[in-house]
């Protein structure tokens, strides 16, 4: 997938998110298996010690599981993440984006969030991806690319 189906998303903070983003920012769509998990609290709170600046090179975060609405506020107020929680809990984001994959853990295979982080362009444009990402430095690679474009 080159670019993005315009899509409007469920937020923390009761908003409406727009893909691609209609003020001409780019996306940093960051998704992950369930709030509250040891990597995906570490993975959110590096995406927010980093917040300013993706700010600064007109980039918004935006974190997308498939948990509700009420815990992604309980999990956003805890971490104290200054950016938005999208909950796709029908899973059409996580479709569009093919991360909705059979996953093995401890011998069991299931469905679920393969940990991946996108960049997209104010014009819907796919301009970085990361799959089956690891947590470690991840943050500062994202952060590199969108100060690069």
């Amino acid at each position: 997938m080159d670019k993005v189906q315009p899509i409007t998303c469920e937020a923390t903070s009761n908003l409406k998110v727009n893909i691609p983003d209609t003020q001409g920012r780019y996306i940093v769509l960051y998704f992950y298996p369930r709030d509250a998990t040891p990597g995906c609290t570490t993975e959110g709170q590096n995406f927010r010690d980093q917040h300013q600046a993706f700010v600064d090179a007109n980039a918004v975060i935006y974190g997308v599981s498939k948990d509700d609405l009420a815990k992604h506020e309980k999990f956003k107020a805890k971490q104290t993440f200054p950016f938005e929680l999208i909950a796709d809990i029908d899973g059409s984001l996580c479709e569009q984006f093919g991360v909705w994959q059979l996953k093995k853990f401890m011998g069991r295979e299931f469905m679920g969030i393969v940990r991946s982080t996108f960049i997209i362009s104010p014009s819907g444009e796919i301009v970085n991806a990361w799959e089956k990402v690891r947590v470690k430095n991840h943050v500062d690679e994202v952060l590199k690319a969108v100060q690069s474009l």
